[in-house]
């Protein structure tokens, strides 16, 4: 586990920004609309990467048509993934849209590692995983009702 800590450190602070960014997207959402806060932040991000890149001289970029075809589809991924952190935290509250949104991905990754949809390795689902996902359900119960 010793070097694995580094990457456990980096997930979770990567969790602590999607809080954090999920709040700040719930503010603009209710102040300026979900369309309005979805630009903003795919603008400013796509901007400060456009910028790493040409200081990184496009990086790889190059490479792109080697890439699976379904997974140029990140982008508008990522679109719903900002749309539904804006819009479901001005209604729903932080905790509760991150509850199932987090709950959410853990369900989806298993199924994905599971079966290896999409590229993914194979992890087969065992009674540990199959448990943790039990819990994480009761626990969004919990959370939402």
């Amino acid at each position: 586990m010793g070097a694995s800590n580094p990457l456990i450190i980096v997930a979770a602070i990567g969790g602590i920004a999607v809080a954090i960014q999920a709040q700040f997207m719930g503010l603009m959402d209710k102040q300026i609309g979900t369309l309005e806060s979805m630009f903003i932040t795919y603008g400013s991000g796509g901007l400060l990467v456009g910028l790493a890149m040409l200081i990184n001289r496009g990086g790889n970029l190059a490479a792109w048509p080697m890439v699976p075809w379904y997974a140029l589809s990140a982008g508008v991924l990522g679109l719903v993934i900002v749309g539904a952190i804006g819009y479901g935290t001005a209604r729903l509250g932080l905790v509760t849209a991150m509850t199932v949104i987090v709950a959410a991905q853990f369900i989806t990754g298993a199924i994905l590692d599971h079966f290896g949809i999409l590229g993914a390795d194979l992890r087969p689902i065992d009674l540990t995983r199959l448990s943790g996902m039990g819990l994480m359900l009761l626990g969004t119960w919990l959370v939402v009702r």
